[in-house]
């Protein structure tokens, strides 16, 4: 007899059966020489007996009020916990929020040159040069790509709250430099230096995040990166508004870039640094500091033994080489995080975004700076709902229904376009399906990519990890904006939005066959319960 089950946190307590599997079903990436679900080892429950005796003794009498009744049973206290508000998110916070003003910065940079790169190359002496104006779009991702590769030095020699700030000084200096470019060469050094910062923020917001935030909050909070950048994206469109009108408006908006960086200087110089790198590097009592001031003093032992026992088990020093990337079960972690970021790229939200504007032309939106307004609020809108959502229905659930959604309205889009019944249904059928990519990537493709990496990865390679998912997700970015047009030019949108739609529907498979589920756990039962070299209980 086959017994399978599908089991949701705690794993334990949901299989009620008398029948004794003699194991579950090994996650593929997972060596199988223990017994596990998805890479998770649990230790041996105990076996509750239910005793019956006869006996013509009366049954004892429930407390009154004169004996213990003041003080409320084990099940009232469970239901007003129950019933309460939980604010065990809430010390963590601020110091989130004030790391999120990064993705803010990251969103705003990406909107800033949607709408003034005319007049830019109009006031530079570039105009009407296609490769030029590409070259300065372009030149940030090419500095986003090497601040991402070196971010993990800055974040094992320095932690994070000290990165953070170094990271504000590429970012200030780069938005001042563009804003007083009098020459080519000069925007373009600025932006480089701008793409650098965001590329090293990229990689250090949700690792930071992951490690200050409550466990139990972790996805919700992680979810504050999408958000920041959804925020920086709609501040950016509707500061540029003007530039349509003032040819010279662009210099504003550049200028008024730089003022988050000086906030995010200042405010970090109040945040807390990362517990587990203080640990990392043996500062223990200022670990135990932080992590009373973020999760409360009843946290401090238990938090601080589990973040030693995944040290004495770990084979790394503090300095781990890129080679142990390659190592068991490093290796397995690293997989996923590059696959993640090549599927969510191929995917098309980057080609869907560059072409949303033209979508939104056919039913009479032509401005562009509205019509990219309003993809933006519709990408706050799914990040708001991730947020809710993120840490009730698990990373993987999210993700299998995100890039659901994505196909499914990229099929949408490739039959409006193919099989127009008409032109009218046509046009709101492609605005529709449009609308549904971005918002069902919001909730999903987006944000779960960047928490589940730092979840599921170990805390000695956690920072090489993120930098090597993230610069292939810069490469993946840049082929995708070099090539989109191309393609469309030469196969038609159909044909392009159906390999989006097929990458999207690959996405499924992958996140249900290797995705772990995360939510619950803290890093370091993930950490323990993903490496073979960690002895179970039972031995």
């Amino acid at each position: 007899m086959q017994l399978s089950a599908i089991l949701y946190p705690p794993y334990p307590k949901s299989i009620t059966t008398s029948l004794k599997p003699k194991g579950l079903y090994l996650h593929p990436l997972l060596p199988r020489r223990r017994k596990c679900f998805l890479g998770f080892k649990f230790p041996p429950q105990p076996k509750e007996v239910l005793k019956l005796s006869a006996t013509n003794e009366p049954p004892p009498s429930l407390p009154t009020s004169d004996s213990d009744g003041d003080k409320p049973s084990p099940s009232q206290e469970e239901e007003e916990e129950a019933g309460g508000i939980d604010l065990s998110w809430l010390p963590a916070f601020p110091h989130v929020l004030m790391a999120s003003m990064s993705n803010f910065l990251f969103g705003y940079h990406i909107g800033v040159m949607n709408g003034p790169i005319v007049a830019i190359a109009r006031e530079l002496g570039f105009e009407g040069n296609s490769f030029l104006e590409g070259l300065v779009v372009s030149i940030f991702i090419a500095g986003a790509f090497i601040g991402s590769i070196c971010s993990a030095s800055f974040i094992d020699n320095f932690g994070c709250r000290r990165t953070l700030q170094i990271d504000t000084i590429p970012l200030i200096l780069g938005a001042l430099l563009s804003a007083q470019a009098h020459s080519l060469d000069e925007m373009l050094w600025g932006r480089f230096l701008v793409g650098l910062g965001i590329g090293l923020n990229t990689v250090l917001v949700p690792l930071y995040i992951s490690e200050v935030s409550p466990t139990k909050h972790r996805g919700s909070l992680g979810t504050l990166c999408q958000i920041g950048t959804c925020l920086g994206i709609i501040a950016a469109l509707s500061i540029g508004i003007p530039s349509e009108s003032d040819p010279h408006w662009w210099r504003t908006i550049l200028y008024i870039a730089s003022a988050p960086g000086f906030i995010l200087m200042f405010g970090m110089q109040f945040a807390v640094e990362s517990p587990r790198w203080l640990c990392k590097v043996g500062r223990f009592d200022d670990a135990k500091g932080t992590i009373e001031k973020l999760w409360g003093e009843s946290e401090v032992e238990e938090s601080i033994k589990k973040i030693q026992s995944v040290s004495k088990n770990d084979d790394s020093n503090l300095e781990t080489s890129w080679l142990e990337l390659f190592v068991e079960p490093h290796n397995r972690v690293a997989f996923i995080g590059w696959s993640l970021f090549i599927l969510q790229q191929f995917a098309g939200i980057n080609g869907v975004l560059y072409f949303s504007s033209l979508t939104f032309q056919d039913v009479g939106i032509t401005d562009g700076a509205l019509a990219s307004l309003f993809v933006g609020i519709t990408h706050l809108a799914g990040a708001l709902f991730a947020l809710y959502l993120m840490d009730k229905q698990g990373r993987q659930r999210l993700l299998i229904g995100s890039y659901m959604g994505m196909a499914c309205s990229m099929f949408l889009i490739v039959y409006a376009i193919n099989f127009p019944q008409d032109e009218g249904l046509s046009h709101s059928l492609s605005v529709f399906g449009t609308i549904m990519y971005i918002f069902t990537f919001s909730i999903g493709a987006g944000p779960v990519t960047a928490i589940i990496i730092p979840e599921l990865s170990g805390a000695q390679t956690r920072s090489k990890i993120m930098s090597l998912s993230f610069s292939i997700h810069w490469i993946c970015n840049f082929l995708v904006g070099l090539f989109f047009l191309e393609l469309v030019e030469k196969f038609g949108v159909g044909p392009v939005y159906a390999g989006f739609g097929a990458v999207s529907a690959l996405s499924v498979a992958f996140a249900m066959y290797f995705i772990v589920e995360t939510k619950g756990r803290s890093l370091e039962e993930i950490e323990l319960s993903l490496n073979r070299n960690f002895p179970t209980e039972g031995k």
